[in-house]
Order: structure tokens, then sequence, then C-alpha cells
């Protein structure tokens, strides 16, 4: 079974149809990029996924349960993480803490998150810092480290949530180039070991072409091409709209 299912989704904003029956799946450890020119309805479609605006029409399941039309929380409780394209993370808390926090939300417990946050989960945080390779940072302030690094650290409190889908957002926007590719084969290797379903968009096609198992096209709030690197390097109307003709 598909981790996530989408049937027909579809949102209108006054004469503009921002995303216009669109269907896909994702599968349990699948890497999906979602791609396609400015205006095209990505962030639209993420935005209907995790509940953070009403879908006009169609449906959306995860692990065959219909979630469409929820509230973000009661997504995030059943499974679906995001990262965002600008980092959200407690830039005033240290690295550790950071997890600390996404993880007692996790775990709904009731404690002030600023003034007790480093007496809760210290194992379970330490083991996620391992993971993605900043246990060394673990007492260091957040708004310390390097934008490459606080990826990552965002990534560790997405995973905190021990999602079965994880929804990235231009997860290597403002990064390094040299940067971009080890995250992503980061990601790739944790979502994979744990049977997580990955969507993303992402305009680094070189990203995009390394790493994605399949890839979406939008354009205009339609899905125009589906399928692997190859086949979409070679689609007509992604060269001639998307890919500058020169893919």
């Amino acid at each position: 079974m598909s981790v996530l299912a989408v049937d027909g989704l579809r949102k209108r904003f006054g004469g503009v149809e921002a995303v216009a029956g669109v269907s896909f799946s994702v599968a349990p450890g699948e890497m999906l990029a979602l791609i396609g020119p400015n205006g095209a309805g990505k962030s639209t479609c993420f935005n209907m996924l995790n509940g953070q605006i009403p879908a006009d029409a169609g449906r959306i399941r995860l692990d065959g349960a219909d979630i469409t039309g929820l509230p973000p929380r009661r997504i995030a409780r059943l499974g679906v993480g995001r990262t965002f394209q600008i980092t959200a993370t407690f830039v005033s808390m240290t690295v550790r803490e950071n997890v600390q926090t996404a993880l007692s939300a996790y775990h709904r417990a009731h404690w002030h998150p600023w003034r007790d946050a480093g007496r809760h989960y210290v194992a379970e945080a330490d083991a996620l810092l391992d993971q993605i390779g900043l246990a060394a940072q673990a007492d260091r302030a957040a708004g310390l480290l390097a934008y490459g690094d606080l990826k990552r650290l965002e990534l560790a409190m997405a995973l905190a949530n021990r999602p079965r889908l994880l929804l990235m957002d231009e997860p290597t926007a403002g990064m390094a180039q040299a940067e971009r590719g080890t995250l992503m084969q980061l990601v790739r290797r944790l979502t994979q070991s744990h049977g997580i379903a990955v969507l993303f968009t992402e305009h680094d096609m070189d990203v995009v072409f390394t790493v994605a198992d399949r890839i979406l096209v939008l354009n205009r709030g339609r899905l125009i091409a589906e399928g692997d690197a190859a086949t979409i390097r070679a689609n007509a109307e992604v060269q001639a709209i998307y890919l500058g003709g020169g893919a």
C-alpha cells in the first residue's frame, strides 16, 4: 500500500485553478520530486497535503485513511512531517534542546519547552543527532550553526515526529552546491532505512535527477509528466516549459 495517495486534488483562487485534478502516490522509502516553474502549484499542493489550506475537491489518503480536510496538527499526529524553505529552529536553544522540544511535542509531554527542555528525552535526542551527524554539536546554540547544519537539525526535528510521510519544501535552498547532494543523500539513507515516504520540491535539477526515484512535473496546476530522470529529461514539453530545451 502507498503511504500517500492523492486523487483528483483541486484548488481554485478566484479565477485561477492553482491545482487542477492532480493524482499521484508515494510508496514507503520512495523519494518523489515535485517540480515545475514558479506558479505551477507546488506550494499549494503541499499546503493542502498537510492541512494548511482546504482542498476544493479530491481525496488525500495516508496509509489508506482519508485525511482530507483535517487540521495540520491532526495530520502531523497521524505521521506527516514537514521541513520548510526557511529553516524553523529555536536559535537561542542548544541543538539538543531543539530536538528535545520536537520530541516533547511527539510524546505530548506537558512541560515548559523553554525552561525544561534540557531534562527530557536526552538519549532519544542524542540518537537522532548521531544519525544526522550533529552529535558533536549537541551543546552548541542552534543560532551558531552553519546553514547546512541548520538544515540537518531541521531534518532531525522532523524525524522526531516519527513521520510516515515527510514533505520537504526546497530542502537545499540557500545551501552551497557541495552541501546539497550531501544533505539529500542523508535524507535518502534515513528515510529508506525507516520506510518513510518523501515528497519534495526542488529547483536544483542536479539534486532532483540524482536522488529522486520518480519525478512529477506540474505546470499551471496540471500534472504534465511523470517518470524517472531519463523520462523527464527526454520529455519535450518539460524541456520547453521548465528545462530550457537543453536537458
